[in-house]
Formats: structure tokens, sequence, C-alpha cells
């Protein structure tokens, strides 16, 4: 079914100057791992295994991450240290890795389909590593998704409810809820006022896109600051054809932000780390 998901990692992570001058965002750690691998690895769950990365300048780290690195490697061969390395040696056993660059920073839609070269003709999942998304128990996001997808054949968002003050952050969509959880977009807006927001359901890091949408996003004009949004392909895809909405179980984190990050990090600390 689905076998390839697209991570933009192109951004420059200005939130988190100084440390991001010469650091990808994405390898900013949450505990002892990368935010980027966490993503991976829940791809991985969810049986998408060629992993695209759409970097940028200064990001070459991240291919890195995901390679051998023999100097380090042999020094802590047959150490007690070596299975501090299990965990990515795993993700790299399981995963295959492509990268291209996205020359100009143009929005998440521009990104997506710088991707195309990478994915082809065929459905794909998306993950944006700065939302970190975390279950207690049971199917990653991604995987609940997937799930969703061989039901009905089109793209698919994940949404979570979200306060009021917090609304021009997101995308929102409009729909007719299908079943508890599930909805059928009916209208999309990119970062609205209060006044203009069409619900409280945003959207959040985790997509499933079907290849039309490449074509789309090409014909889709820029919108909100001169960017390409996704959001905008997405509602003419939800216009002429469908696009579901789901309400994913679990629990995500912002770790786009300062404050978001440090509670990731606490989180997985106490919760997952420590045990």
């Amino acid at each position: 079914m689905i076998k390839k998901c697209l991570f933009p990692v192109a951004g420059y992570g200005t939130r988190f100057l100084p440390a991001t001058k010469a650091m990808p965002k994405e390898m900013l750690p949450i505990v002892n791992k990368p935010l980027v691998q966490y993503g991976v690895e829940e791809a991985i769950e969810a049986g998408l295994v060629d992993i695209g990365m759409v970097t940028g300048r200064g990001k070459r780290a991240i291919a890195d991450h995901f390679d051998v690195s023999y100097e380090l490697e042999h020094q802590i061969a047959g150490s007690d240290k070596e299975e501090y390395l299990a965990c990515i040696r795993d993700v790299m056993e399981k995963a295959d890795f492509s990268f291209t660059r996205q020359q100009e920073m143009r929005g998440l839609g521009d990104a997506i389909l710088q991707g195309r070269r990478l994915i082809g003709d065929e459905a794909f999942g998306v993950v944006l590593s700065d939302d970190l998304c975390l279950v207690d128990e049971g199917d990653g996001v991604m995987a609940q998704m997937v799930a969703l997808y061989k039901q009905f054949r089109c793209s698919i968002v994940a949404i979570q409810e979200v306060p009021d003050h917090l609304i021009h952050k997101f995308g929102v969509i409009k729909g007719e809820q299908i079943k508890d959880g599930l909805y059928q977009v009916s209208d999309m807006v990119e970062k609205p006022s209060l006044e203009d927001a069409p619900s409280n359901l945003a959207i959040i890091g985790r997509y499933i896109l079907t290849p039309d949408i490449f074509e789309i996003i090409e014909n889709t004009p820029p919108g909100k600051n001169g960017e390409l949004q996704i959001t905008d392909a997405l509602l003419t895809q939800a216009k002429n054809g469908c696009v579901m909405a789901y309400k994913f179980k679990g629990r995500r984190f912002d770790c786009g932000s300062v404050e978001g990050f440090v509670e990731a990090t606490n989180y997985v600390y106490e919760n997952i780390y420590s045990k």
C-alpha cells in the first residue's frame, strides 16, 4: 500500500537561535534522540520504510545521522556504550533514505512539491518533525492514518482541537463529521483570525497525500506570506474530490516552540526514558 514518507526538513529553526545557527532544528534532542528520529520511527511503525528528506543548506547532519559513523563506531565497539546506538542502527536497517534540496524557502506546499522526484506517482505520508506525536498504547499516529487510507483511498490530514488564542497559528478545517473523530473536509483556512476560523479543528504535522496533490500544488498561486500553502492545495483537492480530517489518538507536542520543546523533553524523560 503506502511505503513512502516525506520529511520537509529545510526550515531555519529561527525560534531556537543561536542553537540552530549551525545545527538543524530537526537534530535538537528530546532527551537522547533527535526530533527527526522520532518521526522516522513513527513512519517505520506504520510501514512507511522509504524515507524521503527535503533538506536545505546547512542540513548535512541529518543525512549523517542516518548513516554509518565508522570512526565513532570503531571507538566504542565492544564497550557498554555501543548499546546507545542500538535504536538508530535499527532505524537504518529497516528504512531506506533519499534526499533532495529545497533551494528557497517558499512554504510547505513547495517543500512537498520538491519531494515529487523522491515519491513518484503514489500515495505517501508526510511528517513534520516539529510536531512530536506520542501515544501511550496502541498504534502511532501515522499507523492510525494508514489504516484510514486503506478504507477511504483519499488524502487525510491529522487534526486536533486547539484553544481560541492559538487558532491563528494553524490551518483550520470545516467539515461534516462522518463518524466519531473523522470529518469530510469542505473548507480550510490557513492561519485565520479567530473571527474567520471555521472551527477549532486545526491541522497538525501529519498527512497522507494522494499523488495528484503535486499537480494541484503546481497550479496553486502563492497564498499567505507569498508562500505555497499545502492548505490551499488540499482545499482544491477537497472541492474536486475528497479529503478526510482525522482527530488522532495520542498527544502532540509543538517542538517548534521553546515551551513545547521543554514540555516534550520533560514528558519523554519522565514517561519513556526513565522507565
